[in-house]
């Protein structure tokens, strides 16, 4: 969208200049401050809420490699794993390198599993089959009737989205001198100008990551994109009593149609039928159930996966009972009373790992990540200033 910004032809004042501005305060925004700081770069973040509010703090907190397709997603995730660790550790964020264990209770997901433990590690995933015993002693959360196994990785790390999106914007201004317009919402952007609150930014590159908005900035090109967007229904218990831990975070046959890490496994067609066959509210609302628990005890439940440019702004209490009755099959927690239930929004690309888009010189637009922000975000950033530098490495996903 651009504006009567290029007619500002008078000098811009000092505090109103930068040579990056990020537009959007989610994670994906987050993350491209963070880089362009690294680099020495002057950056401007903007964020049109007093605080994001999208659906950087409306997930399950994982940082999962083990979910991300083999190859340039996969090793963007394992980087931004360690940028996650390192900035957890600086700006006082509570995490947990927790784990994953992807449970099999029947034939066809051992299956799965298995073939996927067979050529995983070969592609980077440090991942290894356990027998049912060998997840017991793993995770005592686990039911143990009718489980044939499952699949450990040690790679996955948990934190609370909603403190880790709350502090990292004042991490960053604080360690990076990232300057921080909080409440100020982007109007246009015709590059070199960046237009919010009323008053006018020069800056010499800008990066647009306005995630479940994206109508408001160069609409055309959001138009063109084939970007929809994803609706999903989560809960949140009350924290387990006596400082019960969940361990690994948890994920069952129905993720593996889910993740695109599993879809070469031959055995996978089978599972797919199987579920549809078998359990046809799973599929129609895309229903693929994991566990996390956070730092206050409690464990984050979900989730749910309805496509379309309106998703319905009313939740459907049939998708929660769903996934709690899943839940009961191999969860054994001592508490699944809910206190909280809510749903968010992300934007998803039918066939790319991720949306960038140059719609005029000195911008970049970056969106369509789907489910995978929380853990390929930082890599990502590295990766479009890498490119935005000339060397080219987002062509086979972007």
């Amino acid at each position: 969208m651009t504006n009567d910004a290029n007619e500002v032809s008078k000098p811009m004042p000092p505090d109103r200049q930068a040579d990056i501005a990020v537009i959007g305060a989610g994670v994906v925004g987050l993350a491209h401050a963070y880089e362009a700081a690294r680099r020495g770069l002057s950056v401007i973040l903007f964020e049109r809420n007093t605080r994001a509010l999208g659906a950087s703090i409306r997930n399950f907190g994982m940082i999962l490699p083990l979910g991300m397709a083999p190859g340039v997603v996969h090793e963007r995730a394992m980087r931004s794993r360690e940028v996650w660790l390192e900035l957890a550790y600086q700006a006082g964020i509570w995490h947990e390198r927790t784990g994953a264990l992807v449970l099999a209770y029947h034939d066809d997901e051992s299956a799965v599993l298995r073939e996927f433990a067979g050529h995983a590690p070969a592609l980077g995933y440090p991942c290894t089959w356990l027998d049912a015993d060998a997840v017991a002693r793993r995770s005592r959360a686990v039911k143990e009737e009718g489980l044939r196994g499952g699949l450990w990785s040690p790679a996955e790390v948990i934190i609370d989205p909603r403190e880790a999106i709350a502090k990292l914007p004042f991490f960053l201004s604080r360690a990076c001198d990232v300057t921080l317009c909080f409440g100020q919402a982007v109007t246009g952007v015709a590059w070199p100008y960046v237009e919010a609150g009323g008053e006018t930014w020069r800056v010499e590159r800008a990066v647009v990551c306005s995630g479940a908005d994206f109508e408001t900035l160069y609409p055309s090109t959001f138009a063109a994109s084939g970007l929809t967007r994803c609706k999903l229904q989560m809960m949140r218990t009350v924290p387990q009593p006596a400082s019960w831990r969940l361990g690994p975070m948890l994920a069952t046959g129905l993720s593996l149609r889910h993740y695109p890490a599993f879809a070469s496994c031959p055995s996978l067609p089978a599972l797919e039928r199987r579920i549809a066959q078998n359990h046809p509210a799973l599929d129609r609302w895309g229903i693929h159930v994991l566990v996390a628990q956070n730092g206050l005890g409690e464990l984050v439940l979900g989730d749910s996966h309805e496509y379309g440019l309106t998703p319905e702004p009313f939740d459907r209490p049939e998708i929660d009972a769903l996934i709690l009755a899943y839940l009961d099959t191999f969860l054994a927690a001592p508490s699944l009373d809910i206190a909280q239930r809510w749903h968010g929004v992300y934007v998803n690309h039918p066939t790319r790992a991720v949306f960038v888009a140059e719609p005029e010189p000195g911008v970049r637009i970056v969106n369509g990540l789907g489910g995978t922000g929380m853990t390929t975000s930082f890599g990502l950033a590295q990766d479009v200033f890498t490119d935005w530098e000339g060397a080219r490495c987002l062509d086979t996903v972007s």
